[in-house]
């Protein structure tokens, strides 16, 4: 089997899971996708949108993530950690302290080692590096939202 035919199986079996883990659950899974960076933000969202079994929010600034994350329950909160006004990290620390339960994932193109680092101190539960792939972060999310079920 090639690699594209085996990354679409892939892709496959994580949406027959989440379909079920939806019927099971009663709900969508809801997903707050953070960068500043309009289509970063589309191409997140345009992964979620492979299945109608997660919800997806978009926010393209720190305080508006923060807005949105104190009026609505997020399963997952993605957050890039290079941002304008208001860095990844100062975002983190406060959702942390206003949700401390939440998932909040890192996804960076170019920080360094120190933030990724200092995200981990603070909270992130996971980090990824863009460029991500459409079966991995899918992969990446029903492994999270299994852990929640």
């Amino acid at each position: 089997m090639n690699n594209s035919a085996n990354n679409q199986k892939i892709l496959q079996s994580c949406i027959e899971k989440l379909t079920k883990m939806v019927e099971t659950r009663g709900e969508p899974f809801k997903v707050l996708i953070v960068d500043d960076e309009e289509w970063v933000r589309e191409v997140f969202k345009d992964f979620c949108g492979v299945t109608k079994a997660i919800e997806v929010e978009l926010a393209e600034s720190g305080e508006e993530a923060l807005r949105l994350a104190a009026q609505n329950r997020y399963d997952i909160i993605t957050l890039d950690l290079i941002m304008p006004e208001m860095s990844g990290l100062d975002i983190l620390a406060d959702i942390k302290k206003a949700s401390p339960k939440v998932p909040v994932w890192v996804i960076t193109g170019n920080s360094t080692e120190r933030l990724v680092k200092e995200a981990g101190i603070l909270g992130a539960s996971r980090v990824m590096y863009k460029p991500v792939v459409l079966h991995d972060f899918i992969a990446e999310l029903v492994e999270a939202f299994s852990a929640k079920m």
